[in-house]
């Protein structure tokens, strides 16, 4: 079973970046989804969240309107849309599963983790 996360880089404030989450080694489908993350010296946040029928979306409140989180069971990948980013934005993103029900906002509750991707915002 392998997470793997990608599509970070540099980028100015005010700009966008996407990044996936590429599941493997099993189907994802019913597993809710999320990512969290981890800026230097700090602890892992969480950021966003989906669960398996895209109709239910969780965010953390420095990132709504901002980021949006969306999934394609068909691909077992999950994204995230970041636009607006602010340099407060800069950290290892990390892309999670947790199996049903419900989601959750704790990391230890996410039983499958990505390696990490990072995510630079200058100002």
């Amino acid at each position: 079973v392998q997470l793997q996360a990608f599509g970070g880089g540099l980028v100015q404030a005010g700009g966008s970046l996407r990044l996936s989450c590429a599941a493997s080694g099993r189907t994802f489908s019913s597993y809710t989804m999320a990512w969290f993350r981890q800026a230097p010296g700090k602890e892992r946040d969480f950021v966003a969240s989906i669960i398996w029928s895209e109709s239910s979306t969780y965010y953390a409140d420095s990132v709504k309107g901002r980021f949006t989180i969306s999934r394609d069971n068909t691909k077992n990948t999950v994204y995230l849309q970041m636009n607006s980013l602010k340099p407060e934005d800069t950290a290892v993103y990390y892309c999670a599963a947790k199996p049903p029900p419900g989601s959750a906002v704790a990391s230890g509750r996410y039983n499958y983790w990505g390696q990490g991707t990072l995510v630079t915002v200058s100002s």
